[in-house]
C-alpha cells in the first residue's frame, strides 16, 4: 500500500542516486576483468531489468537492491564505451565529459527545484523525442551516420536528456515522492546522467578527433 508523497524524500532520492553513481563507477573499473563476451549478454540483462523497473513502475516499487544490482550492471557494459573514447581521444576527454555531464545536470536540477514552474508537461514531447533518439540508434547500427550526423544525433541527446533532468526534478517538486519510490525515481535520475554523459562524451571525442 503506498503512502503520502511528499517533497520530504527528495534529499534521499538524490542521496540514493549518488550512491548508485558510485556503483555504477565501481562497475566500469570491474569491466576491465570482464570477457568481451560476455558484455552482449549483459546488455541484455541491464535491458530486461530495466523494462522489469518501468513495469513494476504501475505495480509496485523496485527496491534498492534492485536499483544497485542494475547500476552496476550499467557500469560493466559502459565499460567498453569509456575504454573506446580514452584509446581514441585520451582520458582527459572522457574526464571532462563527465565533470560537463555533472555541471549540466546540477545547474538544471537547481534551476528545476528553484523554478516556480511545473515542467512536467514535457513529458510528451521528451518520450516523443527519446523514441526519435531509439529509432535513429537502431537505424545508424545499419547506416552508420557520419560525424557530423553523428555530431547532431549527440547534441539532440544532450538536450533531450537534460529535458529529462528538468522534467523529473520539476515532477518530484510539485508531486513529491513516496519513501516506496525513492530507488525508482532514483533510477530515472541515473539513466538521465548516464544518457546525458554518453552523448556529451560522444560530442568531446568526436571533436577532438577533428583537431
Amino acid at each position: 500500500m503506498y503512502t503520502q508523497a511528499s517533497s520530504e524524500f527528495l534529499p534521499s532520492v538524490i542521496r540514493t542516486f549518488a550512491l548508485s553513481l558510485a556503483i555504477a563507477f565501481l562497475g566500469t573499473m570491474a569491466g576491465v576483468f570482464v570477457p568481451d563476451s560476455l558484455f552482449m549478454p549483459l546488455a541484455i540483462l541491464e535491458f530486461v531489468m530495466l523494462m522489469i523497473a518501468f513495469f513494476f513502475r504501475r505495480k509496485k516499487a523496485i527496491s534498492y537492491s534492485f536499483l544497485y544490482v542494475f547500476t552496476f550492471i550499467s557500469g560493466i557494459t559502459l565499460y567498453p564505451i569509456v575504454a573506446y573514447y580514452t584509446a581514441a581521444a585520451g582520458a582527459n576527454v572522457v574526464v571532462m565529459a563527465f565533470a560537463s555531464t555533472t555541471v549540466v545536470f546540477t545547474g538544471v536540477a537547481i534551476y528545476a527545484t528553484k523554478s516556480k514552474q511545473n515542467f512536467s508537461f514535457l513529458g510528451g514531447f521528451l518520450l516523443a523525442a527519446l523514441l526519435a533518439l531509439v529509432v535513429i540508434s537502431i537505424y545508424n547500427i545499419f547506416f552508420p551516420l557520419g560525424s557530423t550526423g553523428m555530431l547532431a544525433f549527440s547534441f539532440i541527446g544532450v538536450v533531450v536528456f537534460s529535458g529529462y533532468v528538468l522534467f523529473d526534478f520539476s515532477r518530484m517538486k510539485h508531486y513529491g515522492v513516496r519513501p516506496e519510490e525513492v530507488p525508482l525515481m532514483a533510477l530515472n535520475l541515473y539513466l538521465d546522467f548516464i544518457n546525458l554523459f554518453i552523448s556529451i562524451l560522444r560530442i568531446l571525442g568526436i571533436l577532438s578527433s577533428r583537431d
